[in-house]
C-alpha cells in the first residue's frame, strides 16, 4: 500500500511562498482543520508557542485532492547552495500521454513552456536560463521562486 506524504519547503516567509506556489501549481491556500477559525488556533491547540504563530498562510493543497499537501516551514538559515530536490512544473503537455510519448510538437512545447515561464515571472519568479539539449526534442526553462529555490518548467 502506498504511503501518503507532504512536501515540506524550508523558507523565511511562508506566506509569500505559499501564495506563490498556490498560484504556480493551481493549488489553494489550505483552510484550517474543521473546528478551528485559523491555523494559529489549531497550532495553539497542539501546543505551538505564541511566538511561533502569525506567519500567515503556510500550507497549500490540491483542490482536486490528487497532489500532495505542501507545507512551508520557517527556518532561521537562508538558502546558500543549489537545491538537492526541485520541482518540475509540467506545462508543455509533452508528458501527458499514457505511454509516455509526446502529444505535442517541439514548437508547441516551447510556446507552452515560455507562456508558463512568463506567467510565473509575473507572480514573482526569476527566469534563470533555457534548458535545451542539442538533438533532443526537449525544452525547459530553469526558474527560481521568490526565495531563490530552483524549479524547472517543461
Amino acid at each position: 500500500m502506498p504511503v501518503t506524504y507532504q512536501l515540506v519547503i524550508d523558507c523565511a516567509d511562508p506566506d509569500l511562498l505559499a501564495r506563490f506556489w498556490a498560484e504556480a501549481l493551481h493549488y489553494v491556500i489550505e483552510p484550517p482543520p474543521a473546528g478551528f477559525d485559523s491555523w494559529d488556533d489549531f497550532y495553539r491547540s497542539i501546543g505551538v508557542p505564541d511566538e511561533e504563530l502569525g506567519v500567515g498562510a503556510d500550507s497549500i493543497a490540491d483542490p482536486n485532492g490528487e497532489g500532495p499537501r505542501i507545507w512551508f516551514q520557517v527556518v532561521p538559515d537562508t538558502k546558500s547552495v543549489k537545491n538537492r530536490l526541485h520541482l518540475d512544473v509540467h506545462a508543455s503537455g509533452a508528458f501527458g500521454t499514457q505511454d509516455g510519448t509526446s502529444d505535442t510538437t517541439p514548437d508547441v512545447t516551447r510556446a507552452r513552456v515560455e507562456a508558463e515561464a512568463a506567467r510565473l515571472v509575473a507572480l514573482g519568479a526569476t527566469r534563470l536560463r533555457a534548458l535545451t539539449d542539442e538533438g533532443l526534442d526537449h525544452y525547459a526553462v530553469a526558474m527560481a521562486d521568490p526565495e531563490g529555490n530552483e524549479f524547472d518548467i517543461n
